[in-house]
């Protein structure tokens, strides 16, 4: 299937008569058309009302804003038009029961990085797909994964989508309504001289997450023997979305806040459907040592650290977490530190 070919024509050709496969593929086009009407909510802004007012609590703890709420009722409304049995949603704190009997599972944040909501910045829908099981349908590893994609809202509203088989990018055609192959097979470079990560939670860190970022800071003059960029939006899509297009590493790692000792994100709708589009792009998803798909879930909202990016940079995060902090690392007489490690 070439560059512009329309997502459904793409999903046509990878299930064939397939039946698990054409139900995965039937999820992602009624998620699609949500998608769309999501965007064309996002893209009225403060015209379309307050979107970024508090209406209470969703299910994962987080303050629900106006629009979690307005994008958990359409992707609810999609996925009981599909062949969905389970909906596992950021914004409900149990399980949904929805089509009995049907083969699929779906977990989904309807709406990533509502903090962002008023301030014109990429925000997202992030959903995983799974095979419906009798029993915890949605508390599967991320291997047992089918289907894993998000949708971005943002200067262009675009599909970031894998089905096993690479990950792929379809960009909304506003002249036609449908999502079309933009960029097939993205592939991340192995190596980088970015990370991302919110540098004002240092002091909270563990001592092994603060040795790795010092020695990036360092620079030509640290054991890393490079310069580094740091980039944060504070937007997991959209950081997600640079990734992909040019590399990188995203570290958003536990610390030692309320809330935080078990990471921030969430492993069933966030970090498994995120490492496998970055698996699938050549990439790795980690929780700093432990490879994220091979996680098994205790819980809908677990909670995860979550590192994923260029490989030969996950790996390092991982060697990091695998030697004791270096000596001196909080002392100002170390300000050059890496006098005590030796790089890899």
């Amino acid at each position: 299937m070439g560059v512009h070919a329309s997502l459904r024509e793409h999903l046509a050709e990878w299930a064939g008569e397939d039946a698990q496969k054409r139900a995965v593929a039937e999820t992602v086009e009624n998620l699609a058309k949500a998608g769309i009407e999501i965007a064309k909510i996002v893209a009225l802004g403060p015209l379309a009302g307050d979107m970024a007012s508090a209406r209470g609590e969703g299910g994962g703890g987080d303050t629900q804003k106006e629009l979690d709420f307005l994008a958990n009722k359409v992707v609810t409304d999609a996925l009981k038009a599909s062949p969905v049995a389970w909906l596992g949603s950021e914004e409900d704190e149990k399980p949904v029961a929805l089509n009995a009997g049907a083969p699929l599972a779906v977990n989904t944040d309807p709406l990533d990085g509502s903090s962002n909501i008023d301030t014109n910045m990429s925000i997202g829908t992030i959903f995983s797909i799974l095979p419906n099981k009798e029993q915890a349908a949605l508390l599967q590893p991320g291997r047992n994964q089918l289907c894993a994609g998000y949708i971005v809202y943002g200067p262009q509203t675009a599909i970031v989508l894998t089905v096993g088989q690479g990950t792929h990018i379809f960009w909304l055609d506003p002249r036609t309504g449908e999502f079309v192959l933009g960029k097939a097979n993205v592939q991340i470079p192995v190596d980088t001289k970015e990370y991302a990560i919110n540098s004002s939670n240092f002091r909270h860190w563990d001592d092994k997450m603060k040795s790795y970022i010092v020695d990036c800071k360092l620079g030509k003059d640290g054991p890393r023997q490079k310069d580094f960029n740091m980039r944060w939006l504070g937007s997991l899509v959209a950081d997600c979305f640079r990734i992909l297009t040019r590399g990188g590493i995203y570290l958003y790692p536990a610390d030692i806040r309320k809330g935080y000792t078990n990471g921030r994100l969430r492993l069933l709708y966030e970090a498994n459907p995120i490492g496998m589009l970055i698996e699938q792009a050549g990439g790795a998803c980690t929780q700093g040592k432990t490879r994220m798909l091979d996680l098994e879930p205790i819980s809908l909202h677990q909670h995860v650290p979550l590192v994923f990016g260029s490989k030969k940079e996950v790996e390092e995060v991982a060697y990091y977490y695998s030697q004791p902090p270096a000596t001196g690392e909080h002392s100002p007489l170390f300000s050059k530190r890496g006098l005590f490690r030796t790089p890899r």
